[in-house]
């Protein structure tokens, strides 16, 4: 199983809370230095907690998964502040 394989597993793992919530994560890029970058879709977009919700869930599931990880961005993040 390849890297961003990997990382579509652990995300499938927090997948059905975003969807809940009408929001939903798409990996967008996974750099050489082990930087997942995801985009955040729907309601994750546009929340006032997606922060939280990217350094509690996503990024946590990603790195608990996928060890070779380093750090999770969210490349839409910037975009509401």
């Amino acid at each position: 199983m390849n890297l961003t394989e990997q990382v579509e597993q652990a995300l499938e793992t927090i997948r059905p809370y975003l969807k809940a919530d009408g929001g939903d994560v798409s990996v967008e890029e996974i750099t050489a230095e082990g930087t997942v970058k995801l985009k955040l879709l729907g309601n994750c977009g546009s929340c006032p907690m997606s922060f939280m919700t990217m350094k509690s869930g996503i990024e946590q599931a990603i790195m608990k998964a996928v060890p070779q990880i380093t750090s999770v961005v969210a490349v839409n993040m910037a975009e509401q502040e």
